[in-house]
């Protein structure tokens, strides 16, 4: 087993990249000569640029049936021991067929989608409930390999702390980030209430804000409606940094407080808490792994508003993406988080 090859198939997203980390680290810890070779995707790819020991086969999601080609160039006579089959959508089902392995394993059945059976020969144990972090290193136990608590270690670039240090600059009050927007825009709470939020951090604690974010018309509207609402300034750094920079940034963050998103999971694995917004979705399935307590959850008020249920009624994890659903978020409840934190620190 010391030469044990593995190939990984997840492309996307941010968060669940970052969440297949500990697995790689714990198959890495365990095996230390394992190859390990990861279908990636393109963005997914130069945030983990620098994770030792990987070899990383970028796919262009928007390449079409040119990158599928190359997928199929460049896996051409190449055989491994393993596939971990991580992505139940149907374009990774259909990849997952270039990857030739004896071994197939994916996910457990209630999370099977796309026909996700008919592409793997084994599944993981389906523990009810679990964090999508110890949902992944399931994985890991699928080889036998043992796990404890999930080890992140992101990789960030000298280059890339030095480019955060000179942007945020040298005062020396604890920085407030806010990133606020998902990739899902009915996960996403209101800018006025990010101001609200974030004026009170400045004129309460002494908080310097920061906004942070991609360079999407979205993210970038949603920043200059914040800066626009609020009595004090912030620092607007959104679509100015480069992934691997973000990283950077959030490592020297005391605080974040973000929608259930990557940059929520990315800080949460650099060592930063989360002050994390949910509604959508359920935080102690989603939320920032080291930051659950943080959390503001209103899951079980939308269950019961959006479904007429209660949420132990509703497949564990299900989306309740309506319109109005963050605004079971009220601005107090976040200045309560803010409160604690501080009063802790």
């Amino acid at each position: 087993m010391s030469d044990l090859s593995i190939c990984i198939m997840r492309l996307s997203a941010i968060g669940d990249v970052t969440h297949v980390v500990p697995v790689v680290r714990a198959i890495r810890a365990h095996h230390p000569q394992a190859r390990i070779t990861w279908i990636i995707g393109k963005l997914e790819a130069k945030l983990l640029a620098g994770l030792e020991g990987i070899e990383f086969i970028v796919f262009d999601k928007k390449g079409g049936f040119k990158a599928v080609r190359e997928l199929r160039q460049t896996l051409k006579g190449r055989r491994f021991d393993v596939l971990l089959h991580m992505q139940v959508a149907a374009r990774a089902n259909l990849l997952s067929r270039l990857v030739k392995a004896p071994r197939r394993i994916g996910w457990d059945k209630p999370r099977w989608r796309d026909r996700h059976q008919w592409f793997i020969n084994q599944s993981v144990a389906s523990i009810p409930q679990q964090h999508q972090v110890d949902a992944f290193l399931e994985f890991a136990r699928a080889l036998d390999v043992p796990t404890s608590a999930p080890v992140w270690e992101l990789p960030v670039s000298e280059q890339d702390s030095e480019w955060a240090q000179r942007t945020l600059g040298s005062d020396p009050s604890p920085i407030l980030m806010i990133s606020p927007c998902s990739s899902h825009e009915l996960r996403n709470w209101s800018a006025n209430r990010y101001a609200a939020v974030a004026d009170h951090a400045i004129s309460s604690h002494g908080l310097r804000v920061v906004l942070t974010g991609g360079p999407s018309e979205l993210e970038v509207n949603t920043g200059q409606a914040i800066e626009d609402a609020m009595q004090y300034h912030a620092q607007n750094l959104i679509g100015k940094d480069t992934i691997t920079q973000s990283v950077a940034l959030l490592q020297r963050a005391a605080l974040l407080i973000s929608p259930d998103s990557g940059p929520a999971h990315v800080a949460s694995a650099v060592g930063t808490p989360v002050i994390g917004l949910y509604a959508a979705t359920p935080s102690r399935r989603s939320g920032p792994y080291n930051s659950i307590d943080l959390c503001v959850d209103k899951y079980t008020e939308a269950a019961r508003k959006f479904r007429h249920k209660e949420p132990e009624e509703l497949r564990w994890g299900q989306r309740i993406e309506y319109p109005g659903v963050m605004d079971l978020i009220e601005v107090e409840d976040v200045m309560e988080k803010i409160n604690g934190f501080m009063a802790s620190r």
